[in-house]
């Protein structure tokens, strides 16, 4: 006869693989390094992994007896609940998946798939700029409208919180907007100067990629809740990597 214990060690083995499968797809795919904290998702998932561990097993805990009738439709449906707990929870860690690394003037904005109305989804000017990426954030520019009225409209539309990085129909390639970016781009030297720890993961990056000072800048990147910092190329403007680093 199995015991309440046993049983329910069990069930806390099968959620913690599950756990580790979807901690797993979301770090390989929707929320590559280093942008799983900056977007926020680590709080979700640990609220969302925390209850798919213990919901389920603490059940099971509490209702196994062997020999019980009625026990598999007891297990059945607790697995159904744990079931809808994990897909709801991960409906909403995917709903703040990044989809966008937007190049606005003098930073980059990290912009999640929630970020973006469906409407100004649709008004993007190639397809790139109107589907959400499942795999990472894609890397574009921006072109500010040279129409006086079209300006007005967007200052406006930044103070009330959508802004260019949230408007599509402003994308335009990545490679189009990097003189821009380069004229914005400041020398590692100016990265929190009297921060060591900054200064430290800075040149830990430039010895992991076989770079010097000279060759890289940065910009910020503004994210939902820890900023980062871009590394890029101080030739090209094409984006190296980017460090957790806060350079506010």
């Amino acid at each position: 006869m199995m015991s309440r214990w046993r049983a329910a060690g069990i069930h806390l083995s099968i959620s913690l693989a599950i756990g580790l499968i979807v901690l797993a797809l979301l770090f390989g795919l929707s929320y590559p390094p280093p942008y799983f904290r900056a977007a926020g998702a680590d709080e979700l998932v640990i609220l969302l992994v925390g209850v798919d561990l213990t919901l389920g097993p603490l059940l099971t805990l509490i209702v196994f007896k062997s020999g019980k009738k009625g026990l598999k439709l007891d297990l059945a449906l607790i697995g159904f609940a744990q079931l809808a707990a994990l897909v709801y929870g991960l409906s909403v860690v995917l709903a703040t998946r990044p989809v966008f690394l937007v190049a606005t003037v003098d930073h980059f904005s990290l912009v999640s798939a929630n970020d973006l109305a469906a409407d100004d989804l649709e008004q993007g000017k190639m397809p790139q700029f109107r589907t959400l990426s499942w795999t990472g954030p894609r890397l574009v520019g921006t072109a500010r409208p040279s129409d006086p009225h079209e300006r007005s409209e967007l200052l406006f539309s930044g103070l009330k919180g959508k802004d260019i990085d949230r408007l599509p129909k402003y994308y335009i390639d990545y490679s189009n907007d990097t003189a821009e970016v380069l004229s914005h781009a400041q020398s590692l030297d100016k990265l929190l100067p009297n921060d060591a720890s900054a200064q430290r993961l800075a040149d830990d990056w430039l010895r992991e990629h076989g770079r010097d000072r000279a060759s890289v800048a940065w910009l910020p990147i503004r994210a939902r809740r820890h900023d980062l910092t871009m590394l890029v190329d101080a030739k090209t403007g094409i984006p190296l990597g980017a460090i957790a680093v806060n350079p506010w």
